[in-house]
């Protein structure tokens, strides 16, 4: 304590009652006990004193106006900067709460994702019944519970971001069948794992229509030929821009038609869905920018499915234009067939004009340029099989394919190509697992040539190791997949208000200096 403080405090009181108070402080006079009378009087002989003096006080100002108005100011002032730092006090209270607040209930909630996509995530209740056998999803945190996942990795997964530093896909392009080349978007692994919870635990537990054939248990190429053997006119169709067609807003659609609210049909659709996006590098740093709406993406274990059923309501009108028109249907991926025999064959025109619209009503385009009528006299295909008689690969292939295997049984596998595969013996492999299943009698002995082969040039090849189904199988169980899983950090609590840190330091040295 300074000498002034020290002058200060004599003078709010008197020289006694400081004494008397510095003696109780250091233990010289107690506080309770004798000789209390004497601390007693010394205390109303100062208040006596402080009330004499504030009188006087107040005389003299009485006596002087000028004094007596500054004496107001100066009251007044005090006041208001005393009620200004409170003010100040509950507003950065408030500020705080609102902050912990937020930052509690962001570990139980998500409720932004990005521009556009947002409004909506409040909303948990719908009118439409869950599909039987999904689960039910209250919300998002109970969706993350589910995949496994922590929310805010969740919330990292979904976002919806214009800009990016980071990326979800990998993509790369394979060439097409009929020229050109086709994007791949191939999601990161922990993306993988969210899609393949819904995959097995959402979509998959969806029934399909009986005329979808493509990416389903229990049916393929195969299966979508053998509704098209032996008839007299074979109609193959093909939807433009397939993939692209289906946005973010159908996706959206088929998770609220499955009975989910918003709260979990927005995320669901983020996970499911991408934008196109443009690489640039500034200053060292990658960066991703959003070029044009959210899409269904090529190469996510989630889009075979969810075309399929998104495409639910269009089977049902052409397998019903169909059979009203004497017609078989069917459908594998992007691709539509019709065949049929007889008097109904004289309808190919009214099929061709009707199909284009119910085509064109739900949301998707025919390709102009591959639509292909094919009579018994040419040779019909069908998903790359030939459906004149019975199923059968076309000959030329099959030609291909002997030419390709007597090279490397002569020659080596050096220089050969079969396909589009840069491994001459995988494809060789491959092809003769196909010819088996289209025609077991003929395509066994291909593919015995082609296991000779592959004892012969790759002894050493080792088997893929069941990576892939362990990891799909944890990732639908909700476990955490086998191998290094990265974790993101949890997010700090918020700092302290800084009005507040500055009132406290304020407080402690005033306590100080009394």
């Amino acid at each position: 304590m300074t000498r002034q403080e020290l002058y200060d405090r004599i003078r709010q009181s008197s020289r006694d009652e400081v004494i008397l108070e510095e003696m109780i402080r250091l233990g010289f006079w107690p506080d309770e006990g004798a000789p209390a009378p004497a601390a007693e009087t010394i205390r109303e002989r100062a208040e006596a004193m402080r009330e004499l003096s504030e009188l006087q006080r107040q005389n003299a100002t009485l006596a002087d106006p000028v004094r007596a108005l500054k004496e107001m100011h100066k009251r007044r002032k005090a006041e208001a900067m005393a009620r200004r730092q409170e003010t100040k006090r509950r507003n950065a209270e408030a500020r705080q709460t609102r902050a912990f607040a937020w930052f509690e209930r962001r570990k139980r909630d998500v409720l932004y994702l990005g521009e556009d996509v947002s409004p909506g995530l409040h909303s948990r209740t719908t009118t439409i019944p869950l599909h039987d056998g999904l689960p039910p999803l209250a919300d998002a945190k109970a969706l993350a519970d589910a995949i496994g996942v922590p929310l805010g990795e969740l919330r990292f997964l979904a976002f919806n971001r214009k800009v990016a530093s980071v990326n979800h896909y990998q993509r790369f392009t394979i060439p097409k069948k009929s020229g050109g080349e086709r994007l791949i978007s191939a999601p990161m692994p922990r993306l993988k794992r969210a899609q393949y919870w819904v995959l097995d635990n959402i979509l998959a537990r969806v029934p399909l229509h009986d005329a979808a054939h493509g990416f389903a248990p229990q049916r393929s190429i195969l299966t979508n030929a053998r509704n098209h053997v032996g008839r007299d006119v074979v109609i193959n169709l093909d939807l433009k821009d397939f993939f692209p067609t289906l946005t973010y807003a159908r996706v959206k659609g088929l998770f609220e038609a499955l009975g989910y609210a918003e709260a979990v049909a927005i995320p669901l659709a983020l996970l499911c869905t991408e934008p196109v996006v443009d690489e640039v590098t500034l200053d060292g740093e990658r960066h991703f920018i959003a070029d044009g709406p959210r899409l269904l993406p090529q190469g996510a274990p989630t889009s075979p499915a969810i075309t399929n059923l998104i495409c639910r309501r269009l089977d049902r009108r052409l397998m019903g234009l169909a059979r009203t028109l004497g017609f078989v249907y069917s459908r594998y991926a992007d691709d539509l067939t019709f065949s049929a025999s007889g008097e109904a064959v004289k309808k190919i025109g009214t099929l061709l004009k009707a199909v284009h619209g119910i085509v064109e009503a739900e949301g998707f385009k025919v390709h102009p340029d591959k639509t292909r009528v094919m009579r018994r006299s040419t040779r019909q295909e069908v998903t790359g099989l030939t459906v004149n008689e019975a199923l059968a690969v076309p000959r030329d292939l099959l030609r291909r394919y002997r030419a390709v295997l007597q090279q490397v049984e002569r020659h080596g596998p050096d220089g050969k190509h079969f396909g589009p595969g840069k491994d001459v013996i995988r494809s060789l492999l491959g092809f003769g697992h196909f010819a088996v299943m289209v025609d077991p009698e003929s395509g066994t002995p291909l593919l015995q040539r082609a296991q000779r082969l592959a004892a012969q040039y790759a002894p050493t090849r080792s088997e893929r190791l069941p990576t892939r189904a362990a990891f799909r199988k944890a990732a639908s169980a909700g476990q955490t997949p086998p191998g290094r899983q990265w974790t993101p950090a949890e997010r700090p609590p918020p700092a302290p208000d800084p009005v507040l840190v500055a009132l406290a330091r304020q407080e402690e040295k005033t306590r100080a200096a009394q």
